[in-house]
């Protein structure tokens, strides 16, 4: 099964241009092409999917935790491992991906409420898509906005356009680079779009009408 990332372009390179190699990435099973641009063999990056492997990469080489499929239970873990790098006097920042489904979890939820605590180098890239498989954004959270998740923990949160890389770099830096200073976590919500059906399992016009796609793609 393969879950496209059409659509998430700019949040997946644009994560990936702003990290040192010796920072760490925690990935989900859409996060492709963040493999490849963090310069993973494409045949390593879909050995999970192929359903051969746990893993395809060397996590630790690469420095890329391997693709999670279980909604945010990645999320403990980047947080985990960013206080212990902190605690050992390094400069590590982790970026961990999270879609707007996994921000429903209780993991999300405990890794936010650590890293606020402990003030974690880490930075919660939340790629909003509108969907999760089909539950729409609306059905998911009264909140203004998925980037209040953050706010509610005491984390600095801000909104991006995740269409526009420029942008992305932008908002993604500030935000590395605040967790690289010792400022604590950050949590960025970027607004984008999933092209394809959840995966190519997945029927999307079930749930969704080909003009709302065609509007997104315009952009």
């Amino acid at each position: 099964v393969y879950p496209s990332s059409h659509g998430q372009e700019a949040c997946q390179i644009g994560g990936v241009l702003v990290l040192r190699d010796t920072d760490w990435m925690f990935p989900t099973y859409r996060e492709s092409m963040a493999l490849v641009a963090r310069g993973i063999d494409p045949v390593e990056a879909l050995t999970l999917l192929r359903g051969t492997w746990h893993c395809g990469y060397d996590p630790v080489a690469t420095r890329t935790a391997p693709q999670c499929t279980p909604l945010a239970t990645q999320s403990p873990h980047a947080v985990g491992l960013a206080y212990a790098a902190r605690r050992r006097g390094e400069d590590t920042v982790v970026l961990v991906f999270v879609g707007d489904g996994g921000t429903s979890e209780g993991d999300f939820h405990e890794a936010l409420n650590f890293a606020g605590v402990f003030k974690a180098p880490v930075v919660f890239l939340v790629q909003n898509n509108r969907y999760a498989i089909s539950v729409p954004l609306a059905k998911q959270t009264a909140a203004p906005s998925l980037a209040y998740r953050g706010v509610g923990y005491g984390i600095r949160s801000e909104q991006v356009d995740g269409n526009d890389p420029i942008a992305v770099l932008a908002v993604l830096r500030h935000a590395v680079e605040t967790a690289r200073n010792g400022e604590g976590p950050f949590l960025v919500e970027a607004h984008t779009y999933r092209i394809e059906a959840h995966t190519n399992a997945d029927d999307a016009s079930r749930y969704r009408d080909s003009a709302e796609v065609a509007a997104w793609e315009s952009r």
